[in-house]
Parts: C-alpha cells; sequence; structure tokens
C-alpha cells in the first residue's frame, strides 16, 4: 500500500500523574524533516523521538508537538537540616538562660520558621523512563497518523490508475491512427504529383519511397510500445506499495520523454490533440505523485 506525505495523528495519555499529548503533522517534502517541539526540561527524549519518527516514514516534513500536563506535581521530598536546626535550637537554648528562670520549651514548629530548617526538593527524575513514557504515547500518534497517510494514500493510487487507464486507451488510438496518416500522405502526394507533371506517368517506385520515408519519420510505434510499458511499471510499483514516491517520479519523466517524441513525429491533427490529452494526464499523474511517500 502507498502512502500519502501529508497527514495528521494525536494520541493522549497520562502516565503518573503527568498527561503526555503528541500531535504529529505532516506535508510534501523530497527528505524527510523531522522538526521536535517539546519543553526544555525533557529535550533529552527527543533523539528517541526522532529515531521512531525515522523508522516508520521515509519522506516529508514532519512536525511533532509534545506537551506535558502536571509535570509539575511529581514527587517532592522533604528533609530536615539537621546540623542547622541544632544551631538554632542551641542558639534559641542560651538565650532562654539569658532572659532567667522563665521556662522555655523549643517545640519543632518554632525551629521550622527559620530559613534552610526544612528543605524541599524535587525528586530526582528517572529520565530513560520518562523518555519510554513519551515514545510510548508517539507509537500511538504515529499509528493515527500512518491511518491518516494510508487512507489518503490510497486515493492517491485510484486516482494514478484511473489516469493511466485514460492514457492507455489514447496511446491506442494514437496507435489506431498512425497507419492512415501514411496511407493519406502517400494518396496526398500521389494527387500532387499528378497535378504538376500533368500528362506524365508517374513512377509508382518513387511514390513507395516517398511514402516509405515518411513513414518512417512519422513511425512511433516504438514510443507507443515503451508507453505502454511504463504503464505496466507503474502499476507493478503501486501494487507492491511502500515509499515509492521517488521512484514514481522518474518513472513519469519517461512518460513525458515519449509523449513529447510521438508529438514531435507527428503532424497529424487528430494525434496532435490525442498527445495533448495524454499530457494532461501525465501533468496530473506527475502531482499526485508529489504526495506520495
Amino acid at each position: 500500500m502507498v502512502k500519502s506525505m501529508t497527514g495528521y495523528g494525536r494520541a493522549e495519555e497520562t502516565v503518573n500523574g503527568c498527561t503526555i499529548t503528541v500531535e504529529l503533522r505532516s506535508v510534501n517534502n523530497r527528505y524527510l524533516d523531522c522538526n521536535v517541539r517539546i519543553p526544555r526540561l525533557y529535550l533529552f527524549a527527543e533523539e528517541s523521538i526522532k529515531s521512531r519518527v525515522q523508522n516508520t516514514i521515509s519522506r516529508g516534513k514532519v512536525d511533532v508537538f509534545v506537551t506535558l500536563d502536571g509535570a509539575g506535581a511529581e514527587e517532592v521530598r522533604v528533609s530536615v537540616n539537621r546540623p542547622l536546626a541544632q544551631q538554632y535550637a542551641n542558639a534559641l537554648q542560651e538565650l532562654a538562660q539569658l532572659c532567667g528562670p522563665t521556662a522555655y520549651r523549643i517545640t519543632p514548629e518554632t525551629l521550622s520558621r527559620f530559613p534552610e530548617v526544612l528543605m524541599a526538593e524535587k525528586a530526582e527524575e528517572n529520565v530513560e523512563e520518562k523518555a519510554q513514557d513519551i515514545c510510548r504515547v508517539l507509537d500511538l500518534a504515529l499509528a493515527d497518523f500512518d491511518q491518516m497517510r494510508s487512507r489518503e494514500g490510497q486515493r492517491l493510487e485510484e486516482d494514478i490508475l484511473s489516469r493511466a487507464r485514460t492514457i492507455e486507451e489514447l496511446v491506442g488510438r494514437v496507435e489506431e491512427r498512425s497507419p492512415q496518416t501514411v496511407s493519406e500522405y502517400r494518396a496526398k502526394l500521389e494527387a500532387r504529383m499528378n497535378e504538376v507533371l500533368a500528362n506524365t506517368q508517374l513512377d509508382p517506385a518513387r511514390i513507395l519511397t516517398e511514402a516509405a520515408i515518411f513513414a518512417d519519420k512519422v513511425a512511433v510505434d516504438e514510443e507507443t510500445v515503451r508507453l505502454r510499458s511504463h504503464i505496466g511499471q507503474l502499476r507493478t510499483m503501486l501494487d507492491k506499495g511502500g515509499a515509492v514516491g521517488r521512484k514514481l517520479d522518474f518513472l513519469i519523466q519517461e512518460f513525458n520523454r515519449e509523449a513529447n517524441t510521438i508529438g514531435s513525429k507527428c503532424s497529424d491533427i487528430e494525434i496532435a490533440r490525442h498527445v495533448v490529452d495524454i499530457k494532461a494526464e501525465i501533468e496530473k499523474i506527475r502531482e499526485q505523485i508529489q504526495n506520495m511517500e
């Protein structure tokens, strides 16, 4: 199955109290160009994200958007600065002695009010585990993204095959008309020579020679055979599927080359019209191929 280069995919999942959302968006591009937008705190996951994208996508400009909500609600550890607390307690005890025999009791609440006695620290984050969480959601988004590209790719394939059938029909008309142009040329040549030479008897061999030369000049058998061969190759590539966009792009150039050669050889108006129609269909196929991976 062929796939489109344009697509969109989204996935969201809550892991360990953190809601991870991943969105992918892609447009046409000659090569793969992956841009990841992720909060600075989680830049460590960027390479893993790009690696997953490269394993799934061959061509296109892909933007990956990663957001993490609730990321500030991670575990916070509160610890006591025992040496500092002890110093504060000693100082308070000393002050109590200076104030006389009045009883004074040092409470934890009292000590906690002093700066840096209680220290709140964010628990150290497991970088590898967080990257795996993000990539798990990324895989879900890639699956959604791939489904959309496959649906669009199927529509592209159907349109291209329909136009290929039209080209085949037009090539058949060119093949049918081409021998007739030689017969018509021979008749016109004989009439013209009869008119010029009047009563002089014509040499049949000369007429046949001129007609043969003309037939050789306007013969398009080789071009139409190659064009039919290219159409068969086009069908084979589409049937095989995968990332065939670049190969099809080269193949369609060969389509154009054969059509141009047919057009340059034939002076017949009817064939010229068929060639114009063939080239129009080729151009439409080329435009569709530009959207393929």
